[in-house]
């Protein structure tokens, strides 16, 4: 068929591996946004996902650059008939910092626990927090009517005593 072209040939070679991820359901694909300068335990995933694509869940590889294709589509890397001689190629690369802040609109959080520290409780938590201490309150409330009550009780027995 015609315009098939694209889909069945469509082999990259010459990208950089920067990286080779674990599954993100193994401890150290929970791990696989940290880098030995970035301490912050997060995983490669920004925080939403991906934008059109979703979360990542499985191996992957992170490529220097961009890769053709549209972003679901499968894309074939082989090793390089010549290895490339440049110094870029031959370097060793270190990742200093994995950013997973959210891709949809003006994401500036790493994490949804570093949003939280910064934004505060939300309002369905302060409303939470606020029935709690009402019940709290009520509580105390009642024991201590309680506990009124039975010295009432304790003063009238000892007053018949007498």
């Amino acid at each position: 068929r015609a315009g098939q072209k694209g889909f069945h040939h469509r082999v990259q070679y010459n990208n950089k591996v920067l990286m080779v991820g674990k599954e993100i359901t193994t401890d150290e694909g929970k791990l696989s946004g940290q880098t030995e300068f970035d301490l912050t335990e997060k995983s490669i995933n920004p925080m939403g996902g991906f934008v059109s694509y979703g979360f990542i869940n499985n191996e992957f590889l992170m490529l220097k650059g961009t890769t053709i294709g549209a972003k679901k589509r499968v894309i074939t890397l082989r090793k390089a008939q010549r290895n490339p001689h440049n110094r870029a190629a031959r370097e060793k690369t270190k990742l200093k910092f994995i950013d997973t802040s959210s891709k949809q609109g003006t994401g500036r959080f790493q994490t949804s626990a570093e949003k939280r520290a910064f934004m505060g409780p939300l309002k369905k938590e302060l409303a939470k927090k606020r029935e709690e201490d009402i019940k709290r309150m009520a509580e105390e409330r009642k024991r201590k009517e309680e506990e009124a009550a039975k010295r009432k009780a304790k003063k009238e027995a000892e007053a018949l005593e007498k």
